[in-house]
């Protein structure tokens, strides 16, 4: 598993990731990676990983699941876009706009529809229920409507270069 403190995901690190997921790859200009989002957890433990679907109802992994401790943050800012309960768990969503949508579940909170969220500002606490385990948050971000790797959004993430040893 991954681990790095929140504000110092470094370039070494973001290869790792892109060498053990590949689906993570993107280019590293990438403009989404230009917004200044922040991890949705203080100490970043990466669960599982995107996999995107191969077409728009086919299997996949919308999102990544991170270890949570007992806080969830808001990764930019927006507003409460939906706050409830979605199949059994608790569901937040925030619209950042620009066509930017994120989900976080399970995630209780005390926000009501409409309120206003900055980056990095508590939105509420890790649940249960879902897919994910205990201590685990599920981070989907969606980009005019399409589910996207929300590690784009976190300085993107390098393709990993193999250079020649000996």
């Amino acid at each position: 598993m991954w681990r790095a403190p929140l504000r110092s995901v470094s370039a070494a690190v973001a290869i790792v990731v892109s060498v053990m997921c590949p689906a993570a790859s993107v280019s590293a200009t990438d403009d989404l990676a230009q917004r200044g989002w922040v991890w949705p957890v203080d100490e970043v433990q990466l669960i599982r990983r995107y996999e995107a679907p191969a077409h728009a109802y086919g299997p996949g992994h919308r999102g990544v699941d991170l270890a949570a401790d007992s806080s969830v943050r808001a990764p930019a800012a927006g507003r409460v876009a939906f706050a409830g309960m979605v199949a059994g768990r608790p569901v937040v969503t925030i619209d950042h706009g620009d066509g930017l949508v994120t989900t976080l579940e399970p995630v209780t909170t005390e926000l009501a529809v409409g309120d206003a969220v900055s980056r990095g500002s508590p939105v509420g606490g890790v649940a249960t229920g879902g897919h994910t385990g205990p201590g685990t948050v599920h981070f989907g971000v969606r980009l005019d409507g399409e589910y996207i790797n929300p590690l784009r959004l976190l300085g993107g993430v390098p393709r990993a270069v193999l250079l020649p040893c000996c």
